[in-house]
């Protein structure tokens, strides 16, 4: 075990204070100088004196200044043995001494010795100022030469910004992936500063800033990593929750501390990641908002683009919350470039999964295009973790290689939660088989509806079955059919239990159901005009409140328009569940066989449930997009 001069130094400490008290009792006065001060009785000063006069008096020690005299007298009661007495002299008796010296009496006189008083002083003392200085140490140990670091506790007005004359993050462009628009625009960037001339031959200027935006785990702080490994210049990264502290004005200074630094060392590179922590819209907070954050946002501004400017410095910054940040911070100047980093479509899904599938051992059966294919939606952190947990399950199974059987577990533990443990043969595992058959069947049937992709009974998170339908790539654009369709699906659980099993056992399994069926009926009628209404947006796109601005937004309707809404959702609604009921009615006998084979296998592949119901009822061919990779 290596073993630091910090650790030496603070053990020796409490050494130190040992030896020290040790050392102050090997000091003290000696035993015989204590002897020779101590008597075993007392004597009063009248015989003193009496003794004195009968000349029995054979020495006398003087102590304290003469305000203690240790006698040696003959006493006749002992038979004329030597004793010793204690007497405690009066202050006003000078012609003592003068009495002593006549009789040729033997007298020392001791002066007072300030010893013991230095040595209690100094011992009071030393320990206060080596607890003191051990304090003062440990304050000062674990910073390093790091600015601003957790030893320097007096340091808060100094940045904590991590430092990298030449950043090696690991992460090059190469490992980046998906978000091929995005490397461009930084890659861009990287040239600005490798070949700057290149740019300024032409009158082109630097930019000062980029603003990553997009959800989480598209790579946004990756893209970052990738740009400090590229550049090859100065780097400088830091989180926005690391401006602001409890002390006022300690943001405003560390934002001036980074770009003093980064003033030296410029060209470089500034790396702020979840901006919005210190980028929110000023004065936008009941109450009259954080002063301290608005005070740390101005003096941001000021130094990206204030009366002094920052040449040569490029501030690149991550958020996934653009809507709450100050429109002065986005202004060009500041933030010149946007760079959005969205989910990756399925090119960029299979990208991603090249690059996290290196270090994998996948077996002969593994096709990383069908997996892009099944995960619309994945961003980059949710492929990385799916290979993970297909990695993980792989390992508790004891095989030597990931299979599709590990993928497709692992993408239900993604999507849907960690498996459960499997309902026995009861009333309550055929109710749950007749709910999830009518997802299916509805699902199937009507002509808009997604495919579905296999229906199970094994639990998942907090749903007791579950039916997967065949996802397609999002295209961004939803027709009215394909949505009646979706509620009408979401509806069939609800519906095979009222049909099967009549109004009185419905049970509260719909609940998540109803949840989606309102949110989607909502929309038609507000946002995307798919009802009697109109072709009139009645609100706004929801987002998240952002306290100061949406709080108090007041609604952009009447009373009676509001009425009239619930009553077109209602209506949606309601269409929708007796398409589903019909459905149910006329296919009761396939529906009856499914459940049977579905509570015997659990688990019920897409292409087997459609051979099925074939059978019984007409198919329709869904009309699936197909994507070019």
């Amino acid at each position: 075990m290596k073993i630091s001069w910090q650790t030496i130094l603070l053990w020796t400490l409490p050494a130190v204070v040992i030896g020290f008290f040790l050392w102050q009792g090997a000091f003290a006065p000696s035993s015989a100088e204590m002897t020779k001060n101590t008597a075993s009785t007392r004597l009063s000063y009248g015989r003193f004196l009496d003794y004195l006069n009968a000349d029995r008096v054979t020495s006398v020690d003087l102590y304290d200044g003469g305000r203690t005299a240790i006698v040696e007298a003959v006493d006749p009661e002992l038979d004329n043995h030597i004793q010793r007495w204690r007497v405690d002299l009066p202050s006003n008796a000078p012609e003592l001494v003068s009495r002593l010296r006549d009789s040729k009496i033997s007298f020392d006189t001791h002066p007072l010795r300030n010893d013991g008083a230095v040595w209690g002083v100094l011992g009071n003392l030393v320990f206060p100022l080596l607890l003191v200085g051990g304090l003062f140490f440990l304050f000062r140990r674990g910073g390093g030469n790091v600015p601003g670091g957790p030893g320097q506790a007096m340091n808060f007005g100094k940045s904590k910004a991590r430092f990298q004359m030449e950043a090696k993050t690991g992460v090059v462009f190469d490992d980046v992936a998906g978000v091929e628009e995005a490397k461009e625009e930084l890659e861009e960037v990287v040239t600005f500063l490798k070949k700057p001339e290149r740019f300024t031959a032409i009158g082109a200027k630097i930019p000062k800033g980029v603003l990553l935006v997009g959800p989480p785990g598209t790579g946004k702080t990756l893209l970052a990593k990738a740009i400090a490994g590229e550049s090859g210049v100065p780097f400088f990264s830091i989180s926005g929750s690391e401006f602001v502290e409890m002390f006022v004005g300690v943001g405003a200074s560390r934002v001036r501390d980074l770009f003093k630094k980064a003033k030296e060392n410029a060209p470089c590179i500034i790396f702020i990641d979840e901006i919005d922590a210190v980028g929110r819209q000023r004065g936008a907070g009941i109450g009259g908002g954080n002063d301290e954050r608005e005070q740390t946002l101005n003096q941001l501004l000021t130094e990206m683009d204030g009366f002094e400017g920052n040449t040569g410095i490029i501030i690149i910054a991550a958020t996934n919350r653009p809507d709450v940040l100050d429109s002065a911070l986005l202004r060009p100047g500041r933030f010149d470039r946007q760079v959005s980093v969205d989910t990756p479509d399925i090119k960029g899904r299979l990208e991603i999964l090249d690059v996290h599938a290196r270090n994998k051992k996948l077996g002969a059966d593994i096709s990383l295009d069908a997996i892009a294919r099944r995960t619309p939606g994945f961003t980059g952190a949710d492929l990385a973790n799916l290979l993970n947990e297909a990695a993980i399950l792989t390992a508790r199974r004891r095989k030597e290689a990931i299979t599709m059987l590990e993928i497709d577990d692992a993408v239900d533990r993604v999507v849907a939660g960690m498996e459960g443990t499997p309902l026995v043969d009861s009333k309550s595992k055929r109710l749950i088989a007749y709910h999830e058959i009518g997802h299916a069947i509805v699902g199937t049937i009507i002509q808009a509806h997604d495919p579905v992709q296999k229906v199970t009974l094994v639990p998942r998170g907090q749903a007791r079955g579950l039916t997967w339908f065949m996802p397609s790539e999002d295209q961004g654009l939803i027709s009215r059919s394909q949505i009646l369709a979706r509620i009408s699906g979401a509806l069939g659980g609800r519906a095979a239990e009222e049909v099967v099993f009549g109004d009185a056992e419905v049970t509260t399994g719909a609940g998540n159901d109803l949840q989606q069926v309102s949110g989607m009926a909502r929309q038609m009628v507000t946002r995307y005009g798919m009802s009697t209404l109109g072709p009139i947006a009645l609100e706004a796109q929801q987002s998240e409140i952002f306290l100061g601005r949406d709080y108090t937004a007041r609604s952009e309707y009447s009373e009676e328009i509001a009425s009239r809404i619930d009553g077109q959702v209602r209506s949606i609604v309601d269409r929708c569940y007796d398409e589903a009921r019909q459905i149910i009615r006329d296919n009761r006998t396939v529906i009856d066989r499914l459940v049977d084979l579905l509570i015997e296998k659990e688990t019920i592949d897409g292409e087997e449930l459609r051979l099925i119901i074939s059978e019984y009822t007409f198919v329709p061919e869904k009309e699936q997009y197909v994507p070019q990779l």
